[in-house]
């Protein structure tokens, strides 16, 4: 043990938190612990990135398909600020993430030393626990509380460790690690229960909202749907856990919302929240609320509720369900039912039939077609914009399928590096990065890395020329879309640059067909569907004063000269807009 050193150290402890890979840019500071990786022959791998934002975000994209412990890593100064964007999307989306952020050396640290940083303040709002390495006697200890801190509380922790630091010997042996990586179940107070149920039984119209918190209460909620009679809406990070085998499903709300998940959750008597945080409280009811959730730090934050109950959504609902009476009335149920099936109709169909011979294409259409096109178990992960609407509406979940993507940070250029780590945790699996061409621009070498790495991600590109969901906050402020739009760019060249097979799809007719060739490539492809930049959804609710703002953008754009056809998207869309 004499002859390691406290990088050594650092990779045993990881190796024996279960970590494969750590994904980041060698270089500087960081040289110490990238030469312990080459030394540990093999044990632990080190996933070139061109960024080191999209090491961390395919870090968090690992985790959450492994739901292991990750890691990333920067070198000191730059290095480690790259890193900032991943780590915020891992921590805001619950992804054990470890990230090491070099630093430069010990004794030159507030000196103003040439790239210094101070990683203890810059990390400390992207992670839950941050702290500096000092000294050789701090390890193994502190990376042991690091990597429980991820594990144990689905978070990132961040090692600041100065390069010097990293190289010197190693003052305690590493020992063994027994790490606590499956959390026990969250199980109710009992009068809690029983407050819940005299509320549940006591309202005619019960609604379910259901949230990514419903992951493994998937029979439980249903059980609760049937004997209540309740429709069940869900928020994006729920949809993969509840929509599927679903007989109550009555959709999404929010912005990128459709069906009568609004009216179900607004008109019932009691609304039952399920393991979700859903930040836009404009949409939710601020009255006849009860929340279920493990966090009891999000009890109430977002409505004023009736009964608050700390515990994971499987084992509240199992307590609940014996001191339930069940309903026999199904009008609310069977009306929300009908409801969102017009609903669904109108946003599901309008756009994907009778278009094969649309140009450009229309993005539902070839969305819809990806959806019946991929495999069983895929994981699409998802650019942030209007990438995020085809998949919420478009996508069908089954149980196994996984959908990624920054739904609660919101950055942009996620889905590339997203899809990037989770190939590289199961590169036996299907995984199709859903991106848009804002999203791929930004985080464009990471093509290099697909293929430099050899990972078999199949990248589907919506693009449309256009930052569309910009475009479309625009508008519903009444302002003309300005600085959204902008000239072609052949991606599919680059792609082929790099040396990823790629298509060019400008007809509707020829997306099946590329498709079917690209999913069915060995190595990484790349699908560009050239799409309609007026392509842009509507809410599923609205109010008046952003109809009348649509609508004055769009006669802005025609009055000052810009794209004629706006005036025809504005009336197309005015007309499907369900009235306040």
């Amino acid at each position: 043990m004499s002859s390691a050193k406290v990088a050594d150290q650092l990779v045993e402890v990881l190796l024996q938190y279960g970590v494969k890979r750590i994904y980041g840019v060698v270089g500087d500071s960081l040289n110490p612990l990238v030469d312990a990786i080459r030394r540990s022959d093999g044990a632990i791998e080190w996933v070139h990135v061109q960024n080191e934002e999209a090491g961390a975000f395919a870090a968090a994209a690992e985790a959450q398909v492994t739901g292991q412990l990750a890691a990333c890593a920067g070198s000191c100064g730059p290095g480690n600020t790259h890193l900032i964007q991943g780590l915020f999307d891992a921590q805001r989306s619950g992804a054990p993430v470890l990230a090491v952020a070099s630093h430069i050396p010990a004794t030159q640290i507030g000196s103003g030393f040439f790239q210094e940083t101070h990683p203890e303040k810059l990390f400390d709002q992207a992670s839950g626990y941050c702290q500096l390495i000092s000294q050789p006697e701090q390890m193994p200890r502190i990376a042991r509380i690091a990597a429980q801190h991820a594990v144990g509380a689905g978070e990132v922790a961040v090692l600041v460790l100065p390069g010097d630091i990293a190289d010197r010997q190693a003052a305690n042996p590493t020992g063994h690690t027994v790490p606590c990586v499956r959390p026990a179940a969250i199980v109710p107070d009992p009068q809690t229960v029983r407050e819940l149920a005299a509320a549940v039984n006591a309202a005619d119209r019960v609604a379910l909202f259901a949230g990514a918190g419903v992951r493994d209460a998937h029979a439980q909620v249903m059980r609760l749907a049937e004997t209540v009679k309740a429709p069940v809406g869900h928020t994006l990070r729920g949809k993969e856990w509840i929509q599927y085998d679903n007989p109550y499903d009555v959709g999404m709300i929010g912005l990128l919302g459709y069906g009568a998940c609004y009216e179900a959750l607004h008109e019932a008597d009691l609304v039952v929240m399920l393991g979700t945080d859903f930040p836009y409280d404009a949409f939710l009811p601020q009255s006849k609320t009860v929340q279920i959730d493990t966090d009891a730090t999000r009890l109430g934050r977002r409505t004023p509720l009736e009964v608050a109950v700390h515990g994971d959504v499987a084992s509240t609902l199992d307590a609940l369900q014996p001191l339930l009476r069940e309903k026999r009335e199904r009008r609310f149920l069977d009306g929300m039912l009908r409801k969102h099936e017009r609903a669904l109709t109108k946003v599901v169909e309008a756009y994907t039939s009778n278009v094969d011979k649309h140009v450009p294409i229309h993005p539902e259409y070839a969305a819809r077609l990806l959806d019946q096109l991929a495999a069983d178990d895929a994981v699409f992960t998802v650019d942030t914009g209007m990438n995020n609407v085809w998949a919420a509406r478009y996508l069908t979940p089954n149980g196994r399928r996984r959908v990624i993507g920054s739904f609660t940070h919101g950055s942009m250029a996620n889905a590339l590096p997203h899809a990037i780590g989770a190939a590289c945790a199961d590169c036996d699996r299907q995984v199709i990065s859903l991106s848009g061409d804002g999203g791929l621009g930004m985080l464009l070498g990471e093509l290099i890395t697909v293929r430099q790495q050899e990972l078999p991600v199949k990248t589907v590109l919506f693009n449309n020329s256009s930052l569309g969901m910009v475009k479309l906050e625009m508008l519903v402020d009444g302002l003309p879309a300005y600085g959204t739009d902008h000239s072609r760019v052949d991606f599919s060249a680059i792609a082929r640059g790099v040396g990823i097979p790629a298509w060019r799809v400008e007809k509707p007719g020829e997306i099946e067909g590329a498709l079917r060739e690209a999913l069915a490539a060995k190595g990484p492809a790349l699908v560009e569907l050239v799409t309609d930049s007026n392509a842009l959804s509507i809410p599923s609710r609205i109010t008046l004063e952003q109809v009348r703002g649509f609508a004055l953008a769009a006669g802005r754009t025609v009055l000052e000269g810009g794209v004629g056809t706006m005036l025809d998207l504005a009336r197309s869309n005015l007309r499907n807009i369900p009235r306040p």
